[in-house]
């Protein structure tokens, strides 16, 4: 499981000082960002290549309100690895509370045509380590 941890910004928050859902949409963007980066997933070599990842589906549970200066780690686990398409789940913590979840369901499709194309087989491999 990899953990990106952030601060809440007054950006991210809403007029009562509580994180505005779709930021928690922001928050996992990142944290499975930087989960790919350590294997080996270069946005700029992708794009070069053609490829783009896109979401194609998504869960999201909000439990517990984050707040203006709150801490917060995301942790995201792969959870399922397919030639075009790959799954992720997510949460949101302010240290041991759970503040929200979800499950993100993503895909590797062509740049210009956005027709499935197959994740690169160095990526494939590096992500399939992360299982």
């Amino acid at each position: 499981m990899h953990q990106y941890k952030l601060r809440v910004y007054y950006e991210d928050t809403d007029a009562q000082g509580v994180v505005y859902y779709a930021n928690y949409l922001k928050f996992f963007e990142r944290a499975r960002t930087e989960l790919l980066r350590t294997a080996g997933y270069e946005q700029q070599a992708l794009l070069e290549a053609g490829a783009i990842f896109i979401v194609r589906d998504l869960d999201l549970f909000i439990q517990k309100p984050a707040r203006l200066d709150d801490e917060i780690a995301v942790r995201t686990k792969l959870i399922k690895l397919g030639k075009v398409s790959f799954d992720f789940q997510q949460e949101a913590y302010k240290g041991d509370m759970l503040l929200c979840s979800g499950n993100i369901r993503c895909g590797c499709v062509d740049g210009t045509k956005f027709t499935p194309y197959a994740l690169p087989s160095k990526l494939y491999s590096r992500m399939k380590k992360l299982l």
